[in-house]
């Protein structure tokens, strides 16, 4: 981020605090634009002239806001009415607590805190003695001389101003729903005019992101607000709707809005039941509802409509709070919102997206990467499960595990990679490898199952192991086994029987002593793309070592499609029977039934070999 941007942020934000009279109902009444606009669009559909659907959804909103408001005035007023006769409980549970804590209890030791810190307030606030007798305070009755009409001033002056307020942003939201296309063209000229289908995108973005987190908050918070005032009323609770309309407008507060919605009917069991079972069941249910608000509803009915990661949620809740007071809390989530997707669209502000945003910023196989050098198998091998749940191993190795090793060679090559970096990669990767095993046996279950399906399941897209025996082998370093030990595991998925051999094992000096007898093919893996004449010498020590063997080299490739012309000229020049460039290829040429391509001797060689038979005929006659 630039040091412009930087200064342009902390003056938006400077603008945002001292300007939060002008500001703050803009916001509101924007946001209530995004979320009555499909309301408006759908009142249209039916014939609806703009102004009459404007005006209807605008104060039937409004309305709705006042209905509710006036309940929970009802609900406030007769549960004030009621309070002085649960005084008698609530000196009940304290005596009880008193009683269970004997003279060195908690509520002793609080107790005798208060009253010493009492003491020595009134100590210092009593006159030093001056010998004088200190005279009795006379009593002073304050009458006031109002007239009806000043008393009446000064209990309404206070709603002035939340009431004018509330006119501004129905007004505001009146001309914004009225307006709303124009609004649109002034703002893509104002800001996006040189990228019209950039801003435009924006605008559809989040305006629908908004729009349905606050549609789906309400109903997340409807089904949470009811199941809660039904348990509160069944359980004996008073004014049980008016803790479930509290429930219902709380919950819109991040985080804390729950938590103020459980400590008031729990104050009201302490006062209303002389037991503590009450207080336990309304624990109980608020806690149970939570657990399914936030595990089954709101994964099911969010999905990932906000785009906000949840520590993104909880800064920007410090952050509106600190900014706008309770109402900036309120409004958050939406505002945040906002910012996400004006980050995702518009380069200036992408920081915002990296910051906020819900989508990973590194692609797969680079966090597979950056976890493998990190020395970190467990974390890998939870990115891998992830995938896996939907995903194939063959895929994961193909699009994320390999790409990752060929981050790494990449690094080593250019020597920003050090020897034990290189190491504890390839470590890494072979532990994730290994704590894969389970993944592989049931892969290879399903495998049975659909050949043994009567045909009914699906070809599948790589050919059938059973009976093959394949041994794969790293090239020329330890993430090479890495990458040899997928293969492997690809391999048993499909049925073969698979060896694996590391590349300090398949040296020159090693290779006579290499037990092949039982192996059809022999698989060699490159990460270095520069190792064709290593490869060939590899496939003719092999070949010699056993007749008949088929030697297959793989130069591992991230490239979605490889040159089949270009491959077989590669194999037939280092004498392999075949060269692949990805995982897919890799199988199906292992696990191919085709006959061992020959030993080709090299042009001196073939050239001595007339000269050989010549010789051996003649000393023969």
């Amino acid at each position: 981020m630039s040091l412009p941007t930087i200064a342009a942020t902390a003056a938006v934000i400077a603008a945002l605090y001292f300007g939060r009279e002008v500001f703050l109902p803009l916001a509101v009444a924007l946001l209530l634009t995004f979320a009555l606009a499909p309301v408006v669009a759908w009142l249209r559909r039916f014939g609806i002239p703009r102004i009459a659907a404007v005006v209807a959804s605008v104060f039937s909103a409004f309305a709705a806001v006042a209905l509710f408001s006036f309940v929970l005035a009802v609900q406030v007023t007769e549960l004030a009415h009621n309070i002085t006769l649960y005084q008698s409980n609530i000196l009940t549970k304290v005596r009880t607590l008193k009683d269970t804590g004997a003279s060195g209890g908690i509520v002793d030791r609080l107790t005798g805190v208060i009253e010493r810190v009492g003491r020595e307030i009134e100590a210092e606030e009593q006159p030093a003695a001056t010998g004088e007798a200190e005279r009795e305070p006379l009593p002073v009755e304050i009458v006031s001389r109002q007239k009806p009409l000043d008393v009446l001033l000064s209990m309404l002056t206070p709603l002035f101003g939340p009431l004018a307020t509330t006119g501004l942003i129905i007004v505001v939201v009146i001309f914004m729903l009225l307006e709303r296309e124009d609004l649109r063209d002034r703002f893509i000229r104002l800001v996006g005019y040189g990228d019209l289908h950039r801003t435009t995108q924006a605008l559809e973005d989040a305006g629908g992101r908004v729009g349905q987190y606050l549609l789906a908050q309400l109903l997340v918070n409807t089904a949470y607000a009811i199941p809660v005032a039904i348990g509160l009323w069944l359980l004996g609770i008073p004014n049980a709707p008016l803790w479930g309309l509290l429930a219902l407008v709380l919950r819109f507060v991040p985080f804390i809005g729950p938590v103020i919605a459980m400590l008031l009917p729990l104050f009201l069991a302490v006062a209303v039941a002389p037991g503590w079972s009450l207080v336990l069941w309304t624990a109980a249910l608020f806690i149970v509802m939570e657990l399914v608000i936030n595990n089954v509803v709101e994964p099911y009915v969010y999905g990932s409509r906000t785009g906000l990661s949840p520590l993104a949620i909880i800064v920007a809740a410090i952050f509106w709070t600190w900014l706008w007071g309770p109402l900036g809390l309120v409004l958050s989530t939406p505002l945040t919102v906002c910012l996400v997707v004006l980050g995702r669209h518009v380069p200036q502000f992408e920081f915002l997206d990296v910051l906020f945003g819900n989508e990973p910023v590194l692609e797969p196989h680079a966090r597979l990467y950056q976890r493998l050098l990190a020395g970190d198998p467990d974390e890998a091998t939870d990115h891998a499960e992830d995938f896996l749940e939907e995903g194939y191993l063959v895929d994961f190795y193909r699009t994320v595990a390999v790409p990752a090793l060929l981050l790494g060679e990449h690094d080593r090559a250019r020597g920003v990679m050090t020897e034990a970096e290189r190491r504890r990669m390839a470590s890494s990767a072979l532990t994730m490898v290994a704590n894969l095993e389970d993944i592989v046996r049931e892969e290879a279950d399903e495998e049975e199952a659909d050949d043994e399906d009567n045909g009914l399941a699906e070809e599948a897209e790589l050919p059938d192991g059973t009976g093959m025996t394949v041994c794969c082998a790293g090239g020329r370093g330890e993430l090479d086994d890495a990458a040899a030990a997928m293969l492997a595991q690809v391999l048993e998925v499909q049925g073969a029987t698979v060896s694996r051999l590391s590349f300090a094992e398949i040296e020159p000096g090693n290779i006579r002593s290499l037990d092949l007898k039982e192996v059809d093919t022999i698989v060699i893996g490159f990460l270095n793309m520069d190792s064709m004449n290593h490869a060939r010498f590899l496939v003719r020590r092999l070949k010699r070592a056993r007749r008949g063997l088929r030697v297959g080299i793989v130069y591992w490739s991230d490239a979605g499609t490889s040159d089949n012309k270009a491959l077989v000229e590669m194999a037939g020049v280092i004498n392999a029977d075949f060269v692949a460039q990805g995982m897919l290829d890799a199988v199906t040429g292992a696990l191919s039934d085709t006959p061992a391509v020959p030993l080709k001797l090299p042009t001196r060689a073939r050239r001595r070999a007339p000269a050989r038979k010549k010789a051996k005929a003649a000393a023969e006659g």
